[in-house]
């Protein structure tokens, strides 16, 4: 199973980040380590959401979409 989180900062809770993983314990230890690049500057992180999919391609395909236009919508809407 994959899933697809959404971490928000407690440092600066305006800044979100969406990722998708197979161990999600292992990955927020990891983003709350700098072993992240692109989060390494907001931390610590915290997790707002997890979703977790039996299918790989939908859980990759939701990933890409909460991080386009439509899906910040989305999310902002449903999530933040």
């Amino acid at each position: 199973m994959l899933c697809v989180y959404l971490l928000r900062s407690l440092n600066d809770p305006s800044k979100r980040y969406v990722g998708l993983t197979d161990d999600l314990s292992r990955r927020l230890a990891e983003h709350n380590a700098g072993k992240s690049a692109h989060t390494a500057k907001h931390m610590p992180w915290t997790l707002a959401v997890a979703l977790y999919f039996q299918d790989h391609a939908k859980a990759e395909a939701f990933e890409r979409y909460l991080k386009d236009g439509s899906g910040h919508a989305f999310a902002r809407r449903h999530f933040w």
